[in-house]
């Protein structure tokens, strides 16, 4: 008999593996509530040299190759990030806007890369009342979508910290789009159910030809995004005498300045769209400083423009008094203070957090302690806010006068406060950390394939505000203040944590429960990710219409029914959501002390970790 390749014969020793942790998550369900069980769905995976965690196992495997192949994290977080937008599809790809947190292993030096989409130059406030009744279209639709920033990131992190060329890197995903590989349950289901896809040719014809309907296991090609891919390979190769960096460029600039660009510019303008070869072709992303605080002795990094990142510092600042280990783990004090210290945090990301090339964040009072004292005097431990209460943190800057920014939310309509996106983060033997969280915002993004392309544009434009003044106002060039985030933590300058999840406005909540469940409770890093869940929806949500929904708090029902019903009594809105259904994180940390790396990975998603 013919030998399986290397990956499939990997991909069905993880499928025997998800059985036993199925048998498990049964065991895990029937026991005591109020405890989290020593014993994991998944195993901490452990190694010395380097480790990969991703919300698919073709992902993570792909940049472990790629390290053990002599690259490093950055090289392997492109390729696996590449092979994740085929694997993971319908919440990321080539049309991806993304944000990552970077660990120099040499230096001890934090940097944030923002590769956040921007708004077509014809997108503006007046365009929208006149042509679509003062509305922002939601998660479909090319009039949706920003300009995709994830292959100026893939050249970012080659070009600067990299050492591989275009070539090595996207060879697995060219090959896997090339060749094909087989549908996971998820995927499948993912394009069966969504609607959006079936209104658009192109769309249809990737992703249901014939109008069938995929199954689980189904061979699934993308030859148009193998021939993108090779695009830029071909222009990396043709211009490699000129050097690497050269060489690199050409191919990023065969995306956003030669014949794929202006194959976008022309299918979004036959197609109704607003986007032009000009939005493609200026299109930069950008290496920033991150905004960062300490948390008795962690400083934890937070990405500092276009993104929603920094409430989760505003939401620890408040905590940080509070001596949550007494509270207890999921104690109804421990819950409803996390989720009242949540509300003022996202009321301060409403009003301040947006695109830094457009507006002024305090940081300077935002971040500070004194703001944050000030903020948990509101607080009362016996009652839940049902207000949005943004604070003054300018009256914490000497001779800073408060900024006049108006709200812009609704209380009425249903909404939508979740996000399809996906997340990938890599350490190496040289200590280096990557952080990547990309996202097509929405299930399969705008919906529309790029004709001949093979890729989806993100839909992130849905999340601007269409009143003037707002931070988060649509602006033509402007970032929207994305939901992307991911967690990075360093203790006495070095490495020591790196943890993200998909779940849209639930990001922040979602890594700060995972960072408090390790510094604060001692789990292991497993036992973080696995712990049950609590969430709330009690602020403007990001896509339009900006709904929130005063009181709202969702728990997952491993949490016990007394603290459920202790929560309600303080006036909280209690809502149930399954048993595991509220996390999709994946995690490296890094034991200094011992030089051990841990990883995990959640088992409600297909996350997988590896280490070596």
């Amino acid at each position: 008999m013919k030998r399986k390749p290397r990956w499939l014969r990997f991909l069905l020793a993880l499928a025997a593996f998800g059985f036993a942790g199925a048998v498990w998550l049964g065991l895990a369900q029937s026991a005591p509530q109020s405890q989290v069980p020593r014993q994991t769905m998944r195993p901490v995976v452990r190694g010395t040299h380097h480790a990969a965690a991703s919300m698919k196992p073709e992902a993570t495997l792909t940049a472990e190759r790629i390290l053990r192949e002599g690259g490093n994290a950055f090289d392997a977080i492109v390729a696996g990030q590449a092979v994740l937008g085929l694997t993971d599809a319908a919440n990321n790809g080539v049309g991806s806007d993304a944000v990552a947190l970077i660990y120099e292993g040499k230096s001890g030096k934090v940097w944030s890369l923002n590769a956040e989409g921007t708004a077509p130059k014809l997108a503006t406030i007046e365009w929208y009342k006149q042509n679509h009744g003062g509305t922002l279209p939601v998660d479909d639709g090319l009039l949706a979508g920003t300009v995709p920033g994830m292959v100026d990131a893939w050249y970012i992190l080659l070009d600067r910290w990299g050492t591989m060329s275009f070539a090595q890197v996207l060879a697995p995903a060219i090959e896997m789009a090339e060749n094909g590989f087989p549908l996971s349950e998820r995927l499948a289901s993912a394009i069966r159910s969504t609607k959006k896809l079936r209104k658009h040719p192109t769309s249809v014809a990737l992703y249901l030809p014939g109008e069938e309907a995929p199954q689980a296991g189904q061979i699934f090609r993308n030859r148009d995004l193998a021939r993108t891919l090779r695009r830029m390979v071909e222009a990396e190769k043709e211009n490699a005498a000129k050097g690497r960096r050269e060489a690199l460029r050409a191919a990023r600039d065969r995306f956003y300045k030669g014949d794929i660009a202006r194959e976008m510019a022309r299918f979004s303008e036959q197609n109704g769209a607003l986007f032009r070869y000009e939005d493609f072709a200026s299109y930069t992303a950008k290496v920033e400083e991150p905004v960062w605080i300490d948390y008795r002795g962690y400083r934890v990094y937070k990405n500092p423009s276009a993104t929603q990142g920094p409430a989760e510092l505003f939401l620890l600042n408040i905590l940080e008094t509070y001596d949550l280990k007494t509270l207890g783990f999921n104690s109804p004090d421990y819950i409803h203070i996390s989720a009242e210290a949540a509300k003022l945090a996202f009321a301060d990301r409403d009003k301040y957090l947006g695109d830094m090339d457009f507006i002024e964040i305090p940081y300077e009072g935002l971040l500070s302690k004194e703001y944050a004292r000030e903020r948990r005097q509101l607080i009362d431990l016996n009652k839940a806010s049902l207000e949005l209460r943004p604070g003054v943190p300018e009256r914490f800057i000497p001779g800073k006068q408060p900024l006049a920014r108006p709200m812009d939310y609704t209380v009425k309509d249903e909404g939508e406060h979740a996000g399809d996106t996906s997340y990938i983060t890599v350490m190496d033997r040289e200590g280096n950390v990557v952080s990547l969280t990309p996202s097509l915002h929405s299930g399969f993004g705008t919906g529309v394939v790029m004709e001949g392309l093979g890729f989806i544009l993100n839909c992130r434009g849905d999340y601007y505000s269409l009143m003037p003044g707002h931070a988060n106002a649509l602006a033509p060039g402007k970032r929207p203040r994305s939901t992307l985030q991911s967690t990075l933590v360093t203790r006495d300058g070095k490495f020591f944590l790196a943890t993200g999840s998909p779940g849209g406005d639930d990001q922040c909540l979602r890594t700060l429960q995972t960072f408090l469940n390790i510094v604060e409770f001692g789990m292991n890093v497993q036992q973080a990710i696995e712990a049950p869940r609590w969430s709330t929806r009690a602020f403007p949500s990001s896509p339009f219409p900006h709904v929130m929904y005063p009181g709202d708090l969702l728990l997952e029902n491993r949490v016990p029914e007394e603290v459920r019903k202790a929560l309600a009594a303080r006036g909280h809105k209690v809502g149930s959501q399954g048993a595991w259904s509220m996390n999709s994180s994946a995690a490296i940390l890094f034991d200094a002390t011992t030089g051990v790396i841990h990883t995990g990975a959640d088992p409600r998603v297909d996350a997988y970790a590896l280490a070596w």
